[in-house]
């Protein structure tokens, strides 16, 4: 199967499995995704909305967003997803949210935080606070980050959740305050919780493919010293942020998201050339310590992704061949200083 057209690209994301299914029929009430107009929002509401139908069960999506993006508030209401626009920041319109039992918390900022430091503060570590508050007697899927962790040796396999966080730069550090700040009141309120540390979610118009397989095409070079890298097919990440619902905890359950591979970033590129036939133009030296996750805890509890690195390489190589639309939102994944 290649993927040639946005619409086939959002009913492959769309694609619940049969686990998924399962597992909407056991959540107990409604679902709201705080943040739904990020990259994976709209995706992650429409795959809901598949696995209940395919479950035959009643339940609401709630999708909350400012919702800057034009037509993307009256699209998802077409496709059964009940929206409210809202400024998170502003405690008066949070206050007036429905209260729904099930919380995916996706608000946050990361690009464009060197400037602008006090926003990103402000969304990841000020605005947990009043969320927490709001759904106290709820269940929270919290959106984190690998950013987190320290950079560990490539030889390790990654990090795992027992490593203690040490960001790198205010994104990371403010990801973390995100963290904390949900934790507190897990336990203080004692509400049931995951947070899912996700490292690099990528479709066909964004993520660390497509920045690899555009720069091969252009014959732009490729900067390793970043040498390598994980990543997941965003179908399978949204499936599992769903499916972590059923696995809240007080104290919170902390949970890696990744593909299972490290990857190669020189190879990733090969690979590309291949496929796009150039020859990869490739500069500097693969560095001994790289920004990894290791989520065999996510698949022992989810199982592994349905969707494999060859097969997004695939995609992706095609999307790229054929001048598929991108979303210009690239994910800096060289950065070592920590600086987004």
């Amino acid at each position: 199967m290649t993927i040639t057209t946005i619409e086939q690209l959002e009913q492959k994301l769309a694609e619940p499995s049969e686990a998924l299914v399962r597992d909407m029929a056991q959540i107990d009430g409604d679902i709201m995704l705080l943040g739904v107009g990020g990259k994976m929002g709209p995706s992650l509401a429409r795959l809901a909305m598949n696995a209940l139908k395919k479950a035959g069960v009643q339940k609401t999506i709630w999708g909350v967003s400012r919702f800057s993006e034009k037509g993307l508030k009256e699209q998802l209401e077409q496709e059964g997803v009940r929206t409210i626009a809202c400024d998170l920041l502003d405690d008066r319109q949070i206050e007036q949210l429905p209260d729904v039992k099930n919380i995916i918390y996706m608000a946050g900022n990361k690009f464009g935080t060197t400037g602008r430091e006090y926003f990103t503060w402000a969304m990841n570590s000020y605005l947990p606070g009043r969320v927490a508050e709001k759904f106290r007697q709820s269940r929270i899927v919290v959106f984190s980050s690998g950013n987190i962790y320290p950079f560990t040796p490539v030889a390790s396999g990654g990090a795992t959740e027992a490593i203690p966080p040490a960001p790198v730069g205010e994104y990371g550090q403010s990801t973390l305050g995100r963290e904390r700040v949900f934790e507190y009141f897990s336990h203080k309120y004692e509400i049931p919780m995951v947070i899912y540390r996700l490292n690099y979610a990528i479709d066909l118009r964004y993520g660390v493919l497509l920045e690899v397989a555009k720069a091969v095409k252009s014959g732009q070079p490729i900067d390793v010293t970043m040498g390598h890298a994980n990543c997941i097919w965003q179908g399978d990440a949204n499936e599992i942020a769903l499916r972590s619902l059923n696995v809240c905890t007080s104290p919170p359950n902390v949970i890696n998201i990744t593909g299972p591979e490290t990857m190669s970033m020189r190879w990733i590129a090969q690979e590309f050339g291949k496929r796009l036939g150039v020859e990869p133009v490739i500069t500097g030296q693969e560095a001994d310590t790289a920004l990894l996750n290791n989520a065999a805890k996510s698949f022992q509890l989810f199982g592994y992704p349905r969707v494999s690195l060859l097969q997004m390489i695939d995609w992706i190589a095609a999307w790229v061949e054929q001048g598929g639309e991108t979303l210009n939102k690239p994910t800096h994944f060289q950065e070592r200083e920590g600086k987004f």
